[in-house]
């Protein structure tokens, strides 16, 4: 049986990356928690050279 959880960067990104957040007000309320709460990470996005590990 296939599972249910199929993990694609691109699907991921698309349903909770930052630009998806800030399109809706409950979404910019998550980031503006997450920032408050000190997350290194605030939203779903690839990782590039030089930013979080």
């Amino acid at each position: 049986m296939k599972r249910t959880y199929q993990p694609s960067k691109k699907s991921r990104r698309k349903a909770h990356g930052f630009r998806k957040r800030r399109r809706t007000k409950g979404g910019r309320d998550v980031i503006k928690s997450r920032r408050r709460k000190g997350r290194a990470r605030i939203s779903v996005t690839t990782p590039r050279k030089g930013h979080y590990k």
